[in-house]
């Protein structure tokens, strides 16, 4: 459990952003999210084909040495880092929104829930549209740190199927989930596992694999209470992360408090052919 394999996919420097785009007018992409306006700050961006951003909010686009007279607008769906699926991926087909049920016995993980809602869309001209039909998994350890349907130094979870699934976006392109906030493990920092898959007009498939990462002072709230507070203080914050240090600060939630815990939403387009 201490280690997840190697990040893929490399940083883009705002050049490069421009370059996958093409060098074009103003109004490039102004906008790919309805009320999204492009934005011309924040952090670098990463090579995988597929775009996204963090929240529901402005993407945040690579920062450049260019001038603002001389600055052509990045999208609002700016590329994303792809990072390593890990050791723990299992395709269990398991189509369920609520992917805190263990349908081998039916028992419940344990832990704050959280409710995930991708938005998928799809690079089209010169603007985004809804990606129905994607393939969206899901899946992280419980409270105690550990992963299902896994066996491991640690711990042995054959035939345990709790904190995984897959939902399919509907015509908005959207995919929800239900599930809990993320333990920790030795060697890692705080985080959750998403694999979008599907094909395109031509029949070409497609897979872009990455995590999902949360704000460290938020974590400290959520851990201070059970049934994480039983686990003892973490060992790795986010910045002694190192697939966190490549480019998770892109793919830090921004969840907001429910009623029964926290919700969050995550925008990601897929350049496809």
């Amino acid at each position: 459990m201490d280690n997840d394999d190697l990040t893929v996919g490399s940083v883009l420097t705002r050049r490069e952003i421009l370059a996958l785009f093409g060098t074009v007018g103003a109004g490039l992409l102004a906008g790919c999210l309805p009320g999204v306006p492009t934005s011309s700050q924040g952090e670098s961006a990463t090579a995988s084909g597929l775009l996204g951003g963090p929240t529901s909010t402005a993407a945040e686009a690579a920062a450049g040495t260019a001038s603002a007279a001389q600055a052509v607008p990045v999208p609002a769906c700016v590329v994303r880092p792809e990072m390593t699926e890990g050791p723990y991926f299992i395709d269990e087909l398991l189509n369920r929104s609520d992917i805190r049920i263990d349908p081998s016995d039916g028992t419940q993980a344990e832990g704050l829930p959280l409710e995930l809602m991708f938005v998928v869309s799809r690079i089209a001209g010169s603007g985004c549209t809804a990606l129905a039909g994607a393939m969206v998994d899901v899946w992280h350890c419980d409270a105690r740190g550990v992963y299902s349907d896994v066996e491991d130094p640690g711990f042995n979870t054959v035939g345990k199927k709790f904190l995984r699934g897959y939902q399919v976006s509907d015509s908005n392109g959207v995919a929800r989930f239900l599930t809990i906030y993320p333990g920790w493990y030795q060697g890692r920092t705080v985080h959750l596992h998403f694999k979008i898959r599907g094909q395109d007009e031509a029949g070409s498939g497609h897979e872009f694999t990455s995590q999902l990462f949360f704000d460290d002072d938020l974590t400290d709230r959520v851990y201070a209470d059970p049934p994480y507070a039983s686990k003892g203080q973490r060992t790795l914050r986010n910045e002694g992360d190192r697939i966190y240090l490549d480019g998770g600060s892109q793919m830090t939630l921004a969840p907001t408090e429910t009623a029964d815990g926290y919700a969050a939403v995550f925008d990601i387009g897929l350049q496809l052919g």
